[in-house]
């Protein structure tokens, strides 16, 4: 096979690597024949983990620097520039990968890539985006975290991003738009977001309104903007509401035995929804808005 997909993996940056990101990695490629990965990061600690394994299709680059998770973006872009991050994104920036991959510290990512790859035109600042699942499919839901305030300008254009994202690669001709609020009343709401509502409602995306946070899983909209602030606060609340609702029933089911015998009849159907709402499902947010493939 010859049209490989090549990725840059930062195997430094997070909190549990390099051990998580390497063996990702390791799985991936037991997985994908088409795939190929530059692991980067310190070659000898990536060597004793991947000796053996995958090697045609595994390649390192050595990275003498580590961004750390309290590292400030000015100071990395500064002063750490042979990061595995940093050198993670020229392995795009020079099209020797299709794509970096980085579980790292979000704004030293967010500043790197844009400094790195530049903004498409446009786009004044990139946005995290992801999909969370919705009583009937998924919706799009961005900013995540990569910009704690925004401007209404830069939510608009959010806006276009999810819709263009929606459209491209969810396969919907018309993806309904809705901006998180604090509720749907026109009156609802501080300055930055009602302007950014006049915004889209002037604009050319199918702006369906204010959207609350219940309303996220409810297939109201298809993309729902908002800024990282509230976006981060809205993923994460769902996450931990997810290993709520997991203990709650595992811990019903051990109650007595007959919940138990009822546990054992329904586990299959068990399985079948956590599995549909299970977050590892959705991780991988992108970064959008640039010149180049960027996954936090």
């Amino acid at each position: 096979m010859n049209d490989f997909i090549t990725l840059s993996l930062d195997v430094m940056s997070g909190e549990k690597d390099p051990e998580a990101s390497i063996a990702a990695a390791l799985n991936l490629l037991a997985l994908r024949e088409d795939v190929k990965i530059i692991l980067v990061g310190n070659q000898e600690i990536i060597e004793k983990q991947t000796l053996g394994k995958a090697i045609d299709r595994l390649q390192i680059l050595h990275a003498e620097e580590v961004v750390l998770m309290n590292d400030s973006p000015v100071v990395v872009l500064r002063k750490k520039k042979q990061s595995s991050m940093r050198l993670a994104i020229d392995l795009v920036k020079n099209d020797v990968s299709q794509a970096c991959i980085s579980s790292g510290n979000t704004g030293a990512l967010m500043a790197i890539s844009k400094y790195v790859l530049k903004t498409i035109p446009t786009i004044n600042r990139p946005a995290l985006m992801t999909s969370i699942p919705t009583v009937k499919d998924h919706t799009y839901i961005l900013d995540l975290g990569a910009n704690s305030s925004c401007s209404p300008e830069q939510l608009y254009q959010f806006a276009l991003m999810g819709t263009v994202i929606s459209r491209e690669i969810g396969g919907i001709e018309q993806p309904r738009v809705g901006l998180l609020n604090m509720g749907v009343e026109a009156s609802k709401g501080n300055q930055v977001v009602k302007e950014a509502a006049e915004l889209m409602n002037s604009g050319s995306i199918n702006f369906i309104g204010y959207v609350e946070g219940h309303n996220l899983v409810e297939d109201k909209a298809d993309v729902v903007v908002c800024d990282g602030f509230s976006g981060n606060i809205a993923i994460k609340t769902m996450e931990g509401s997810f290993h709520l609702m997991d203990k709650f029933l595992m811990d019903s089911f051990k109650s007595s035995a007959f919940n138990k015998f009822a546990g054992m009849l329904s586990n299959n159907a068990l399985n079948r929804m956590k599995a549909k709402i299970d977050p590892r499902r959705y991780n991988g947010a992108l970064l959008l808005g640039l010149n180049g493939v960027v996954v936090k």
